[in-house]
């Protein structure tokens, strides 16, 4: 069976494009013409979200691999907004794209593994194993360390899944814990740059790379630089390319 990773390289070689969409809907993004079919209670708020997203989807499903849900947006509007958020999981996922839910989870062991059978692994329900949100890559925060990443890797070799993990991110402050640095010298995102090489060694797929990848900032070109020479095996989902680019 092929990795996760393989699948979403297959799908930028099918595309011939390495970019993700991503679907930050809120209310106040969406266009009147959309918003006057609707009321505007929170219903009717979140069917004018699920429109606009899926015209974005289908707009875009056949040039473009993948998405990217940012679950914040979704669930900003209670549990009205985490239905959409499900519904638009299975549209993108009918329409052929890999699904990636920004979640950013990450807690204590137990904690994480709960988040983890959210949205990459399964739940025993009346006796068998369901997938509930089954994204095909989430977003994870492994700034706790080994045992709060675990389960989401775990679940990534079991449920052949993908995770990206936060390393060094594309926003103005990431560099006030970011770029500290150690007692040996080393910043505290190159120690989790390594760290995330570590743990996907047993995700690796026929490309070389591993279903545990990593997130880091095109806003910081020099330390995305370094992070490639210490990540030869760990793909990266790159953001800071327009409105997130730094002036200057």
């Amino acid at each position: 069976m092929k990795k996760a990773i393989d699948i979403l390289i297959d799908k930028i070689k099918e595309t011939n494009n390495p970019t993700v969409i991503g679907v930050d809907t809120r209310y106040d993004m969406v266009p009147d013409c959309v918003k006057n079919k609707y009321g505007t209670d929170i219903i009717g708020m979140c069917n004018a979200m699920l429109e606009y997203s899926k015209s974005l989807i289908d707009a875009t499903y056949d040039i473009i691999p993948a998405v990217k849900l940012q679950s914040a947006y979704f669930e900003m509007y209670g549990i009205e907004g985490i239905k959409v958020l499900k519904t638009m999981i299975d549209y993108c996922k009918e329409k052929g794209m890999v699904v990636m839910v920004d979640a950013k989870r990450g807690d204590i062991g137990s904690t994480s593994k709960g988040y983890s059978n959210a949205y990459l692994g399964k739940n025993i329900i009346d006796g068998e194993k369901v997938d509930i949100f089954g994204v095909d890559f989430l977003t994870v925060n492994p700034y706790m360390g080994t045992d709060c990443v675990n389960p989401f890797v775990e679940d990534c070799k079991e449920y052949n899944k993908g995770i990206f993990c936060l390393v060094k991110t594309s926003n103005k402050s990431s560099g006030e814990i970011q770029d500290l640095i150690t007692e040996d010298g080393e910043t505290i995102y190159t120690k989790v740059g390594k760290l995330v090489e570590k743990w996907g060694e047993e995700c690796r797929g026929e490309y070389g790379y591993s279903s545990v990848s990593a997130v880091v900032g095109a806003t910081y070109p020099k330390q995305l630089k370094e992070l490639r020479e210490l990540m030869p095996h760990t793909y990266f989902l790159i953001p800071g390319y327009g409105a997130q680019r730094r002036k200057g």
